[in-house]
């Protein structure tokens, strides 16, 4: 039986994972500071409304009137597809605070209630028909409580792959950590997308790797990446290769990726 995939839209990310993420699997966007999680996960939600699935974008670690400013900067006006009942945002931030707060529609009332948000969650999705979801940042569930990382990662998946949205649960690590974003979430997840921006001989150097992916093969390679003001492009056909003496770029044939 054929794997039912889901298309990311994102150049050269469908080619490393073999034609796209294999849907209703919970993937881990995980990644330090400024490599480019939330713009990979709301460029996966755009892509999306552009093919015709409706989507939820979870705002934990921003107020949504921001979401939409930064989103809008990237040619991604979200607000007539808010409008048509095809998208969401869910405020997991102001917990309601704020005059722009109240004109919310879903607005989770205590962001640590993790219960709560997924009720809402649960709401929105079933308002929407949302096919794919992104957490942004599920860490912040469990920032304070990293004993419950795995526990609340599987009650989410569950969530969402019962509903059957294709998701991605942003999870922020350290610069110079190893992990994804706490302890068993590698386990929890269908899926790992590693971002990473190493400092080499004083230049940054964006890449990513595909730790893990069920369903699917993949590439096992590192790959370079760029944000441009269209969103992010990976470089599919080259390598990057990190060493003690410098950062190589080689190109690869498709037989070989």
């Amino acid at each position: 039986m054929p794997i039912e995939r889901v298309k990311t839209g994102i150049p050269g990310l469908d080619e490393i994972l073999n034609g796209g993420i294999p849907r209703r699997n919970v993937v881990l966007l995980s990644g330090g500071p400024g490599t480019g999680k939330t713009i990979m996960s709301q460029q996966y939600l755009w892509n999306g409304l552009q093919m015709g699935e409706p989507g939820v974008y979870v705002a934990l670690e921003e107020h949504p009137v921001q979401v939409r400013i930064n989103m809008a900067q990237f040619g991604w006006d979200v607000r007539p597809y808010e409008r048509e009942g095809t998208f969401a945002i869910v405020d997991a931030f102001t917990g309601g605070i704020g005059e722009t707060a109240k004109r919310e529609r879903y607005v989770v009332r205590d962001p640590t209630d993790v219960g709560l948000l997924i009720d809402v969650l649960k709401e929105a999705i079933r308002d929407t028909g949302a096919q794919r979801v992104v957490i942004d940042s599920v860490s912040t569930l469990y920032l304070t409580k990293p004993s419950v990382a795995r526990s609340v990662v599987m009650m989410l998946k569950r969530v969402l792959s019962g509903l059957g949205t294709t998701s991605f649960l942003v999870s922020q690590v350290s610069v110079t950590e190893r992990g994804f974003g706490g302890p068993g979430v590698e386990h929890a997840a269908d899926g790992i997308i590693r971002l990473d921006l190493d400092e080499i001989d004083g230049e940054l150097k964006r890449s990513l790797i595909i730790w893990k992916m069920r369903g699917t093969k993949h590439s096992m390679r590192r790959h370079p990446f760029e944000i441009t003001d269209k969103g992010i492009i990976i470089y599919a056909n080259k390598v990057l290769r990190v060493t003690r003496r410098g950062v190589y770029e080689e190109t690869v044939s498709s037989e070989e990726s």
